[in-house]
């Protein structure tokens, strides 16, 4: 087939899926046209050839091009990464992320590929929808305390094995990614909101401490609380 990128007009029809194709330099050589809405541009044009540094804010910059370098090395891939994403008017959203290095006819790096897919709406015909909405319901009114897999397998009625599953067939998570989310929901919503300190939104959403609340957060989010406060309060 003599192009290669053949796909891209697929993905352009997905307005839930940002999808892009990177050089190993970390420059954008292909995108769709959700990724162009998302970082506020009118036209392929304006990201093509560019990196994160010129798109984003610099700390969601630094850890874009952090996560990128590990993929053009070769050390790691990224599968079902969840985070936390900020659009052009500062509102949050989530998404489970795909990185994977691109390979020449050596098997040598020529560049990369990914996608950030929105979480879907869940299943609601789903057959045990109601044993997992009821977990999510103990999750979302419990986030601040400990919760272990044994009070989920208590509450449900399933192993764990079926609880992992049907979490994932149902809301594309697991049971610790959906802990994680609405975590830190309520801390985006705190750190947007009000001029609580880090440390006691950390305790206020379940975390034992500022750094443990801290390192969660920026790996998800890909800057600091502090940082993501400066970003969604500045005028």
């Amino acid at each position: 087939m003599a192009n290669v990128f053949f796909s891209e007009s697929l993905f352009d029809a997905m307005s839930d899926i940002v999808f892009f194709v990177k050089d190993n330099e970390g420059r954008y050589l292909v995108v769709n046209h959700t990724l162009v809405r998302r970082c506020g541009g009118r036209d392929k044009d304006a990201l093509i050839g560019k990196k994160a540094e010129e798109l984003f804010p610099a700390t969601l910059a630094a850890s874009y091009a952090a996560q990128d370098a590990l993929v053009l090395s070769g050390k790691k891939e990224i599968h079902d990464q969840l985070e936390l994403h900020l659009y052009p008017n500062r509102s949050p959203g989530w998404c489970l992320t795909q990185k994977i290095p691109l390979r020449d006819t050596r098997h040598q790096i020529i560049g990369m590929t990914g996608i950030s897919r929105d979480l879907a709406m869940p299943d609601q015909r789903h057959p045990v929808y109601a044993k997992i909405a009821a977990a999510v319901k103990h999750l979302h009114q419990h986030y601040t305390q400990t919760i272990a897999m044994a009070d989920l397998v208590k509450l449900t009625g399933l192993s764990v094995a079926q609880l992992e599953r049907n979490f994932h067939k149902i809301f594309s998570l697991t049971p610790r990614q959906m802990m994680v989310k609405i975590r830190l929901d309520a801390a985006s919503s705190l750190l947007a909101e009000s001029q609580l300190s880090i440390t006691d939104i950390a305790v206020a959403c379940g975390y034992q401490d500022h750094s443990a609340f801290s390192r969660i957060f920026k790996a998800t989010v890909g800057m600091t609380p502090s940082e993501y406060r400066d970003v969604v309060v500045r005028t």
